[in-house]
């Protein structure tokens, strides 16, 4: 599951921010959300907030185009027990439980856990090798692929409650999650990646405080587009498929991402109401302990882990103006140990009635540019991160990166339109975005990182005598948008949803400086990649009486063509690509081109029956009619999914 919010989408997307109960549930190294990594079980949760557009203001240097927020269940108001058994096609299975109980009037916790196995749909990615030297690649399958999927993940917390309404709150979890990834070159073999935490919290009335340490372990997890290179390499070198095998497993050659990383982050906040006017202050601490053993980055086979540190504070005003309008005012001063300080403003107006409100907010956002991008060492060296720039053999300089930036205007309405029956929220948005952070390119030969010679900084010199690939800033680019979503409620029993979502975007085609980032002399769509459908929407029928429950979702996704470094999926035009001609169903590059993504139709259905007070049976069904269709490149085509689920929940110790 990959979520993305109004473009500039890629196979390693790190500008949405993922927040798991106040908590950043991102990598460290990578800054990428956890998505399947996380330790929530779904029985847990008690809502999931998303919020559209730049939120840097509040929420710090990754909310760049909006976050997504998972809140669980607070144990004093949701006792008992709760079991559920599911199996499916693909030899899905899976487990899950939920305990929650309120000990005596201070001490209340909770504890769930999840196991989950399935398989993979049948795919194997194209794996393209010149294995004559003679400049021909041709495709092979991806060596040793496990399309096996295991989830093992659970939580536990105690809630305090202590006088004056207030809480203090201390919880842990942990996974282990078995899969595969999209990459930018190929798939990840994800294989045992565990991640852990601790968190405290204490709420109260005027204060807020956390801190919390986030642990993330990997020691099997390979890059299989590398591994299958290395395979054959050892193959034309003269090894038997036996030792070729053997060493190509082997840690030092196997093209292993190993992690050993950890984070830990701190906030304090402060929020009191002065008659007509609300403030909240705070300020953020976060220290990020990146350790890939030398696996992926410049950290000297994890002898000297890299460790950055930022400072953030922020602040917001509300104040009200009469018994209509409210104006809110919001900043956030952030200080990054490699990117200095950044001021990020924020602002709006609101004006609400009984029955609804509207807003017109203007914010900025910046996206700061992650470990990797930063210490990157992949391949032998020749992606290197850009945490300090490059000098090339003719003397001219790379830019070490700096953070992107984005400004959003944007103006919205929610509420009643006909009151208990039909909801809308609305909303239209203007976003003017500079200094993108690149996919990965070749920017020349190079003879020093920063101060230090190539020569000493990358592993493969004597094969690549310098020639690198990194991260750099360019372009301005303007997109802009709406979406619109309904309920409609028709009875107690039936209502109906419908949401509806529109993007584009703009650019200088005569600012070559600006936004011709391959250097080809013209300004066009590979230049500036949003990889995004201009239109798509979603319209649901939902059902539910004492006994039995019913929904059925119905979504549509315009096609579009997606390039993604290496990972490109587009119809057939007249544009070449990484050197290549973009031609449908064909090589393109190192990967194979199955067309746009999109432009599919897609049926779900869901129908549950609640047998007694404990029991209820459910079964779903993802893709009805199997139509085929792709939402990601360097993944199968998606088909039929199916499952029938037994759930069973037993009320509170006591009740």
């Amino acid at each position: 599951t990959g979520i993305n919010i109004r473009g500039f989408n890629s196979n390693f997307n790190s500008k949405n921010l993922q927040v798991n109960d106040g908590r950043f549930a991102t990598l460290i190294a990578t800054g990428l959300p956890m998505g399947p990594l996380t330790t929530q079980v779904k029985e847990d949760v008690e809502r999931v907030e998303v919020i559209l557009g730049p939120n840097a203001a509040l929420y710090g240097p990754n909310a760049h185009n909006g976050l997504v927020h998972t809140i669980t269940k607070d144990p004093r108001s949701s006792q008992g027990t709760t079991v559920a058994v599911g199996a499916g096609n693909q030899s899905m299975f899976t487990a899950r439980f939920r305990h929650a109980q309120v000990v005596n009037d201070v001490l209340s916790f909770k504890v769930s856990g999840e196991y989950t196995r399935a398989e993979e749909f049948d795919f194997a990615d194209s794996v393209y090798i010149d294995r004559n030297g003679d400049g021909i690649k041709e495709g092979y399958e991806e060596y040793k692929l496990d399309n096996n999927i295991e989830f093992l993940r659970g939580e536990a917390a105690a809630y305090i409650s202590l006088p004056n309404a207030s809480d203090i709150i201390i919880s842990a979890g942990g996974s282990n999650s078995t899969y595969l990834s999209p990459t930018n070159v190929g798939r990840n073999q994800i294989k045992d990646w565990k991640i852990g935490y601790i968190h405290a919290r204490y709420t109260s009335n005027r204060f807020f405080a956390q801190v919390y340490n986030t642990t993330s372990y990997t020691d099997g997890t390979y890059a299989i587009d590398q591994r299958t290179k290395n395979y054959y390499a050892f193959i034309d070198a003269g090894m038997s498929e036996a030792e070729a095998e053997q060493l190509s497993l082997d840690k030092a050659y196997g093209a292993p991402f190993d992690d050993e990383s950890k984070r830990l982050n701190a906030e304090v906040q402060y929020h009191e109401k002065f008659g007509s006017t609300g403030v909240v202050v705070g300020a953020q601490y976060q220290r990020d302990n990146a350790n890939s053993k030398g696996t992926y980055l410049l950290d000297n086979d994890g002898n000297d882990p890299i460790i950055v540190n930022q400072l953030g504070v922020y602040g917001q005003i509300e104040q009200e103006l009469g018994e209509a309008f409210k104006l809110t005012a919001a900043f956030r001063g952030d200080n990054h140990e490699i990117y200095g300080f950044n001021f990020i403003p924020k602002g709006g107006i609101v004006y609400s009635t009984d029955k609804g409100a509207v807003r017109l907010t203007y914010g900025k956002g910046i996206a700061a540019p992650t470990i990797i991008n930063m210490y990157g060492n992949l391949f032998n060296g020749l992606i290197l991160g850009n945490a300090e720039g490059f000098t090339l053999v003719d003397g001219s300089k790379v830019e070490k990166q700096k953070v992107e930036k984005i400004q959003s205007f944007e103006i919205g309405y929610k509420g009643e339109v006909v009151p208990r029956k039909l909801f809308l929220d609305a909303n239209a948005y203007y976003n003017i975005s500079e200094d993108f952070l690149s996919p990965v390119t070749v920017v020349g030969v190079a003879t020093e990182r920063g101060d230090q010679p190539m020569s000493e900084v990358q592993s493969g010199y004597g094969a690549f005598g310098g020639l690198v690939a990194t991260y750099v800033n360019f372009g301005k680019v303007n997109t802009y948008g709406f979406d619109l979503g309904t309920n409609v409620y028709f009875n107690d029993q039936f209502n109906w949803t419908f949401n509806y979502s529109f993007f584009d975007y703009s650019y200088d085609e005569d600012d070559l400086e600006e936004n011709d980032f391959n250097g080809d002399g013209v300004v066009n769509k590979l230049d500036v990649l949003v990889n995004a459908p201009k239109h798509k929407f979603g319209t649901g029928l939902y059902y539910r009486s004492k006994k039995l429950f019913s929904n059925i979702y119905v979504r549509w996704v315009q096609e579009y063509d997606y390039f993604s470094s290496y990972q490109i999926a587009a119809k057939t035009q007249d544009l070449t690509w990484r050197g290549t001609p973009v031609v449908e169903n064909a090589r393109s590059t190192d990967s194979w081109n199955y067309g746009p993504l999109g432009g599919f139709v897609n049926v779900d259905f869901g129908v549950g029956y609640k047998i007694s007070n404990v029991f209820t049976v459910s079964g779903q069904v993802t893709n009805l009619f199997d139509a085929e269709f792709r939402e990601f490149t360097a993944a199968p085509f998606t088909g039929r999914l199916y499952s029938l689920e037994l759930k069973a929940k037993l009320p509170a110790i006591g009740k």
